[in-house]
């Protein structure tokens, strides 16, 4: 039976020129993802990896390429209904929070609520709901600068999961933070990951954050390298994706 993709990327080229250099970023790249699945990208840097995920988001536009959410081509929406896309049906976790230090913990959660239009009382509830799911039920009122590190970024993982996204995306999501600290944000991506089916894709350079997923893309030089899935924990075997899918 063919996997239920959440993500059909074919040939995606992207390429930065600034009048004087020109940086080919992506390179022809061919990824697909099936809901539900927690994939890490690695690589060194520089190697695409974040614009691989800008790309994929619709952060950023691919210059070549077709690039299928859910069975929806990006590059066949507005900009307006991207952004209205992405704040539906996706969530965002980056290294350095993107808080708004004026606002609340509980403010900075339901803010992709209230930019898809759900009433101001109804976000507020389930950016309160949201806020307890990550421990965090009694620190709504602060701000960021009142709050650690590990708690900042679990503010962040609230805010990208209030609006039960089908796909999560994660730009080093533990760079910032103690090794302890990194482990518990990982502990929750993982228990959202099982608990809601929820796809995940991670962009790490840690090693300890991608064996806990159930796939590891490599890229270099704007190609993926290679491409292994986990099929047993207990052991650590991991085999060519290419090969699990053929089974």
């Amino acid at each position: 039976m063919a996997p239920d993709l959440i993500i059909d990327a074919k040939g995606v080229h992207k390429v930065y020129d600034t009048g004087r250099v020109r940086v080919h970023a992506l390179r022809g790249v061919d990824l697909r993802v099936a809901r539900g699945e927690m994939v890490a990208i690695m690589g060194p840097s520089g190697c695409g990896k974040t614009t691989l995920l800008n790309c994929l988001s619709g952060l950023d536009e691919a210059d070549e390429g077709e690039i299928r959410i859910e069975g929806v081509p990006l590059n066949e929406m507005s900009d307006a209904r991207r952004t209205d896309y992405r704040a539906r049906r996706m969530g965002f976790v980056f290294q350095f929070y993107n808080l708004l230090p004026d606002l609340s913990a509980v403010e900075n959660v339901e803010l992709p609520l209230l930019v898809a239009g759900v009433r101001p009382a109804t976000a507020r509830a389930k950016a309160t709901e949201a806020l307890a799911w990550v421990g965090l039920g009694d620190r709504g009122n602060q701000r960021p600068a009142e709050l650690s590190g590990g708690e900042r970024q679990r503010v962040t993982i609230a805010r990208a999961l209030v609006n039960e996204p089908a796909i999560v995306w994660a730009d080093e999501p533990t760079g910032d933070l103690d090794t302890e600290t990194g482990r518990t944000v990982m502990d929750l991506l993982c228990r959202f990951n099982k608990e809601k089916q929820q796809t995940f894709v991670l962009v790490t350079h840690a090693p300890d954050v991608a064996e806990r997923t159930d796939r590891i893309v490599r890229m270099q030089d704007g190609r993926i390298s290679s491409d292994q899935r986990l099929i047993d924990r207990a052991v650590g075997i991991w085999v060519p994706t290419a090969e699990v899918d053929a089974v």
